[in-house]
């Protein structure tokens, strides 16, 4: 049976997951899957049904995407969304190289290069701001002390830790917990 991919750039969540479902739903489409950046027909849309597909995603900020090559950048986005914000980094048994080339068969040289052409930064930047995001939200949820935090997120000690907050955000994690207002950034805009 011949199936028909969706590409989605933004989808950062399981609400993304789920807005889509409805979205291809209500377009009466044989919905097989649908994952971060993907779904997964059992058949094509007719021209039609594309276009209203393509309106309604892109009016959630969930546009179509059809360049290869952005499809691939797209995939190690959701990749490293999916394991740094949906499981824990210290269960990790690779680093996250291996992780993207296994994954999606490819050469990691050439997937850095790829990112960093279309992001205009590394791989290795934006799995820095991934875990940094994850962190900010973890102490507003203020659940867990900063050495859990660092040990849950893979890092060596809370001094890495705060050393690399401090750096991307401006703020050590104690000063950024006593904001009034939380600066965290939406995962789609990273």
């Amino acid at each position: 049976m011949q199936t028909f991919e969706l590409h989605i750039k933004n989808m950062v969540c399981p609400r993304c997951v789920k807005v889509v479902h409805t979205i291809l739903e209500k377009e009466g489409l044989p919905v097989q899957e649908v994952q971060l950046g993907k779904a997964v027909l059992a058949a094509a849309p007719d021209a039609t049904q594309l276009q209203s597909i393509t309106a309604a995603l892109a009016q959630e900020g969930l546009p179509l995407v059809d360049d290869k090559k952005q499809q691939l950048v797209e995939a190690i986005k959701n990749i490293l969304i999916t394991t740094i914000h949906h499981s824990p980094l210290f269960e990790l048994r690779e680093n996250f190289s291996t992780l993207l080339s296994t994954r999606l068969h490819k050469d990691y040289h050439y997937l850095s290069t790829l990112f960093s052409e279309i992001e205009q930064i590394t791989i290795e930047q934006y799995i820095i701001q991934q875990k940094i995001e994850r962190v900010k939200e973890l102490l507003v949820y203020d659940e867990l002390n900063l050495s859990e935090i660092a040990g849950q997120m893979g890092y060596s000690s809370v001094a890495h830790l705060s050393g690399q907050f401090k750096k991307v955000t401006g703020l050590t994690p104690s000063q950024f917990k006593q904001l009034k207002e939380q600066k965290r950034r939406p995962l789609d805009a990273i």
